[in-house]
């Protein structure tokens, strides 16, 4: 991303910040290697590629400089990086923060590592491979057009389609270097950040089980520099955990989201080895008798869905700037919440939903065919994204699989079945402390934690209908609204968890255009002539549905327009299509506690 603000606020990954780091974005040489000719020819020898690239960008993106909409499925990117004076002590961490989908990366022509996933962060410690002057550092991406590869919304014909966009490939977030000490401070994951002003985390060290020393500062709020409370643990372990009492708590909420600035110090007998940055926020979530509560106070979820795409930058966010803007919307628009959408959004983002005060389901970008390795690959990717996003305060919910994407037989595959009940059991493992939805929509398992339902039955009397039975009872229906797929699977049953209408709305604007000529979206989907008309269908729907007394959360579909799918409540240039104050003034009055 590119921004004029100042690199400390600008820090790529905000909950584990070193003073010393370096950006690696801008020009790339770049080249793309349709016959597969590369490794053969051995292109990672540092020689120069023919093209340019403006890194983070796809492509596929008008703002990276190439701007082609065609499929290249691989690409080489280069460029030479001469290391800063001083950073030769330890080792060098080269970070990338998402690369679609498999990268090698040879520094000075030798390889450096390797990374499956597009949509979690990976280093390398290239110190070994440093000479002095000018080094040169080579990528290799394959992004193959591969169903059971996870891919989220991105077209498998490259072409906007019905629910899917235009693809983005190769490195398309931030790229720097970092020099740490050899033995170091490697990840901190934060167990307990309570309304009730407990605190502890587990400080994970690269290094072995020796004579170690950690300590914790925490400040009063990102612009104090009062400590208000301080840890101190000896270990011999190389996970040491740090543990603290605040006074005076002040919890997090969408209302109030203040955050605890950290300090983290290691010491090696009694030398200081490292230090970094982090926060948190404190809160908690959960669900009682069908009901979210956060810091022990019901709160009704009231989201909207945002799949993070931008019309010039695609996946890639144009900037921090446009990060903070897109919260800045939702809270506008008076939602306390989002679900984003197939897509591991930039941590960035995320700090922005800490900083500002917005809840956050993150979701699982999914493949679209089953195999075991389709399974294996969606997993590890998928933990690997909760452990980077686990210490969020903003985040409240875990998703893995919507709509049964890559689950085609469900029904009929027990082994498909027994999956989904593992990736809960799993993300578990990885977070216990929050929520999991098993598989957004319908046919879900005994085990999710809610029951989430997508319906865009059309005029607001349908839906409401559809749910007459469940006002009486509160048990939900058989079936849903998709092709009358199962809300739950055979063997297993609605439990009492808070029912949330995950997707919901979706009004799109009617094109300019015969019908026959229209995608086989607007068959889906309400449609309004315009913004009159959306004003009236959105009021409708929102008191139809703020009169559903078993409801605990929705999803309105959705923030912006993505390309052709214009159901926005703004449009893709993020211009609004209603009043945001009056939107928010209507919510208020239907939902005061949200």
């Amino acid at each position: 991303m590119r921004s004029d603000d100042t690199p400390s606020t600008l820090h790529p990954r905000p909950q584990m910040v070193r003073q010393q780091w370096a950006s690696l974005d801008g020009w790339w040489e770049f080249a793309f290697d349709d016959a597969n000719a590369g490794l053969s020819e051995r292109w990672f020898d540092g020689r120069e590629l023919p093209q340019r690239i403006l890194v983070p960008f796809p492509y596929q993106s008008s703002t990276s400089g190439i701007g082609s909409r065609e499929i290249h499925e691989v690409m080489w990117y280069t460029r030479s990086v001469e290391v800063p004076e001083g950073w030769d002590s330890g080792a060098l961490l080269l970070h990338f923060a998402a690369v679609d989908y498999r990268a090698d990366v040879w520094i000075n022509g030798r390889v450096a590592g390797r990374n499956r996933g597009g949509h979690v962060p990976f280093s390398f410690d290239i110190a070994p491979y440093l000479k002095p002057g000018a080094n040169r550092v080579t990528v290799r991406v394959e992004d193959r057009q591969d169903p059971y590869q996870p891919r989220g919304k991105q077209s498998s014909s490259g072409t906007p389609v019905r629910i899917y966009y235009y693809c983005t490939s190769g490195i398309w977030q931030n790229v720097w270097l970092e020099p740490v000490p050899a033995l170091r401070i490697d990840y901190l994951r934060i167990t307990e950040s309570r309304p009730d002003g407990t605190l502890a985390l587990n400080v994970h060290l690269h290094g072995p089980s020796s004579d170690w020393e950690a300590e914790l500062d925490v400040l009063d709020g990102l612009e104090s520099r009062q400590v208000i409370a301080q840890a101190r643990t000896r270990s011999s372990n190389a996970c040491i955990e740090l543990r603290t009492q605040l006074a005076d708590p002040r919890p997090w909420s969408p209302k109030d989201p203040h955050l605890y600035p950290l300090r983290v110090r290691l010491l090696h007998r009694g030398q200081l080895i490292d230090s970094v940055e982090s926060y948190t926020g404190l809160r908690s979530i959960e669900l009682k008798d069908g009901w979210f509560h956060l810091n022990g106070e019901r709160i009704f979820l009231l989201m909207a869905l945002d799949q993070g795409y931008w019309p010039d930058t695609l996946l890639a966010a144009p900037d921090d700037a446009a990060l903070r803007e897109d919260v800045l919307w939702a809270k506008r628009f008076g939602f306390n919440g989002v679900r984003k959408h197939q897509k591991i959004e930039h941590e960035r983002w995320l700090y922005w939903c800490d900083r500002l005060g917005l809840m956050v389901w993150e979701e699982m970008p999914n493949a679209r065919s089953w195999s075991e390795e389709s399974e294996e690959r969606l997993e590890i990717e998928w933990l690997r994204a909760v452990t980077r996003d686990a210490n969020h305060p903003s985040i409240v919910a875990w998703v893995p699989v919507v709509e049964s994407f890559g689950f085609p037989e469900l029904v009929r595959h027990p082994h498909q079945h027994d999956f989904l009940e593992r990736m809960v059991a799993r993300t578990r493992m990885v977070d216990a402390t929050r929520p999991v939805i098993d598989n957004d929509g319908w046919q879900h398992t005994d085990v999710t934690d809610v029951c989430t339902i997508h319906d865009y039955s059309h005029p607001v009397e349908a839906l409401l209908e559809r749910y007459a039975s469940t006002r009486l009872s509160g048990l939900p229906p058989d079936t849903g609204w998709h092709k009358g797929k199962a809300l739950f699977l055979k063997g297993a049953q609605y439990r009492g968890q808070p029912i949330v209408f995950s997707e919901v709305g979706g009004y799109l604007l009617a094109p300019d255009q015969p019908e026959r000529r229209r995608d086989r979206l607007y068959d889906a989907y309400g449609n309004v002539r315009n913004e009159d008309e959306l004003a009236q269908r959105y009021r409708t729907l929102m008191e139809g549905l703020a009169s559903l007394p078993f409801l605990a959360g929705l999803c309105y579909t959705q923030l912006t327009d993505v390309e052709h799918e214009q159901n926005g409540l703004l449009t893709a240039g993020r211009v609004p299509r209603l009043p945001p104050e009056q939107v928010a003034a209507l919510h208020r009055q239907l939902w005061p506690n949200a």
